[in-house]
């Protein structure tokens, strides 16, 4: 029986119809869904709120290294001056790592709401100096005996604190880390009050 041989040419046009159909389909199907104008071709719409916000991060985008280091010195002169106004006010956001938390906050409320033989460190060495360079024996003499007594004062509050102080923070903080916060609070005694920074938030005599 002889064999119809077809041209190979009806073969190529046949395929190309039936793979084109369905596309024309989809592309048809496409049309008829609405479409902003403004929008790229091949890409859906997006919202309002993506589009500000590409817009915002793309401003916001230095363009230089010029523009980035200029961004991060004022990003540098912002935090500094968050942190400024949080050690003015005690805010604990923006306090520096090494007064924040808790057992920092009771450590600087603890020494604030008490009177420090340090703290009088100062008027007292600015007297004592007056008096040693006075040129009388007995004069010289005395001041030689108050810087004894001050030190030996400063030494004996600064340990009997550290001692009530760490006692205090293993009650209230029994769950806590407490390392350093003892060396902390008496560094911040040596400081007068109007000086110590952050600013002192309770009263002498309040408890914390």
């Amino acid at each position: 029986m002889p064999v119809q041989r077809l041209p190979l040419g009806f073969v190529f046009r046949s395929r190309a119809k039936e793979e084109k159909a369905p596309a024309d389909k989809a592309q048809a199907a496409d049309s008829k869904q609405p479409r902003d104008p403004q929008a790229p071709k091949g890409r859906p719409t997006p919202k309002r709120s993506e589009a500000q916000s590409q817009r915002r991060s793309v401003a916001n985008t230095p363009t230089t290294r010029k523009d980035a280091a200029k961004r991060q010195r004022e990003e540098r002169r912002q935090a500094l001056e968050r942190q400024r106004q949080a050690l003015a006010s005690g805010d604990e956001r923006y306090l520096p790592a090494r007064d924040k938390g808790p057992v920092r906050r009771f450590a600087r409320d603890w020494v604030d709401s008490r009177f420090n033989v340090a703290e009088f460190f100062l008027p007292m060495a600015v007297v004592i100096l007056v008096l040693s360079v006075v040129r009388v024996g007995a004069i010289q003499s005395i001041a030689l005996l108050l810087w004894l007594v001050v030190i030996v004062l400063i030494v004996l509050d600064a340990a009997f604190s550290g001692f009530r102080l760490k006692k205090r923070l293993k009650e209230k903080f029994p769950d806590q880390n407490t390392h350093g916060a003892v060396a902390y609070a008496l560094m911040r005694s040596l400081q007068m009050r109007r000086l110590r920074l952050p600013k002192p938030q309770v009263k002498r005599g309040e408890r914390p």
